[in-house]
């Protein structure tokens, strides 16, 4: 096994952990809430059930870290791919801050901001990612869509609690 090789490894093995490791942290926040607060809520007919979004996070944390290891291993020498993943961990961290917002503060209002936000954030870092890596860039359209049906989910909670 080649040293670029081996790099590669690390460098995929290090995205899925801080990626997955971003669901961890938010969901310190979300499972606590799920079974009490959350149940409470007036929600849309079609908000999907509780146990879909365990396995729809898990699987766009894992093509989140594909997408940022793709970008990446074209090397950190690179202003583009330096922006890019700063932005990307912007986003990370917005999205672990939803979880804490939402459902920690238990407040849809602040949710709502924080989503609102994070959507912003994930467009930028598909954009700058695109620029690097066209794959990495449609790697993260299922999340800007999955966060998009969230906002709207979020937004009528705010409106079905006023």
């Amino acid at each position: 096994m080649g040293n670029s090789t081996m790099t590669d490894i690390l460098k995929l093995l290090a995205s899925i952990i801080v990626c997955q490791l971003a669901g961890f942290i938010g969901s310190l926040f979300t499972t606590p809430a799920i079974s009490t607060w959350y149940v409470t809520l007036d929600k849309l007919p079609f908000t999907p059930p509780n146990w879909v979004f365990a396995p729809a996070w898990v699987t766009l944390y894992t093509l989140m870290a594909i997408s940022l290891f793709l970008v990446w291993r074209k090397g950190l020498n690179s202003s583009k791919v330096k922006l890019a993943m700063s932005v990307f961990a912007i986003q990370l961290v917005l999205n672990a801050l939803w979880s804490a917002m939402f459902f920690g503060l238990r407040s849809p209002m602040a949710g709502l901001v924080t989503i609102n936000i994070l959507w912003i954030a994930i467009l930028v870092t598909i954009v700058l990612f695109l620029k690097v890596s066209r794959i990495a860039g449609f790697l993260l359209i299922p999340y800007i869509l999955w966060v998009s049906f969230a906002t709207i989910l979020n937004f009528s909670i705010v409106l079905l609690s006023s």
